[in-house]
């Protein structure tokens, strides 16, 4: 599904990652850890193709990134982002929100998702009517609309308390058992308890 080989990164002078290399499996919740600075958030911005590495190269489900003509296009039709502050569109309702990420085979399929994660609800609100909780899991049904075949997420429950915390895990763990593979760089430790490999960073190489 995923394979790095020898991934290195460099912001100027800097050098943040050092000859990284790794694979992850189809279906895989893998939880990406270390402390600020180890270079966890630098090698997820690489494998979810958001950044072009130094040196290396990076395959998602056989392809080469260095050959994907249509970057935009592939990211819309094979992955999902969850970032820790959600992004919507504050003039928008929850429910165009998520329309907006739709492919338009995927629009009717938005309330079933809504309904999925709880929040069926809310489809009329705004962003600013709601809570941090509720926002996060709007965030998550954006990235789940197309039904991505890879899901990353970068310390998706930075801002939530415990509770939201486990409910967004809980969330993305059921993706995984719905087909999809899901790689969370976080802080947070109670991650261990869902993912199926943990891999943990420092001084931008792996331990």
């Amino acid at each position: 599904m995923i394979k790095v080989k020898n991934i290195s990164h460099f912001y100027g002078k800097e050098q943040v990652l050092h000859d990284i290399s790794l694979e992850i499996k189809k279906n895989e919740f893998v939880f990406l850890s270390g402390d600020s600075g180890s270079g966890k958030s630098t090698l997820l911005s690489i494998i979810s193709t958001l950044l072009k590495p130094s040196s290396g190269e990076l395959t998602l489900d056989g392809i080469q990134t260095n050959e994907i003509k249509n970057m935009d296009i592939f990211r819309q039709e094979n992955i999902g982002f969850v970032f820790q502050f959600h992004y919507l569109i504050n003039y928008l309702n929850v429910y165009e929100n998520i329309e907006l990420a739709a492919n338009k085979q995927r629009k009717k399929e938005i309330d079933a998702l809504l309904k999925d994660l709880g929040i069926s609800s809310l489809a009329k609100r705004y962003p600013n009517e709601i809570s941090g909780g509720q926002r996060q899991r709007v965030a998550l049904a954006r990235a789940l609309i197309n039904k991505p075949k890879i899901i990353f997420a970068d310390e998706p429950t930075g801002s939530l308390d415990s509770s939201n915390s486990k409910l967004v895990y809980e969330l993305l763990q059921k993706a995984v058992h719905n087909g999809t593979t899901v790689i969370v760089a976080s802080h947070d430790t109670g991650l261990q308890n869902y993912a199926t490999q943990t891999i943990r960073m420092l001084d931008g190489k792996i331990q």
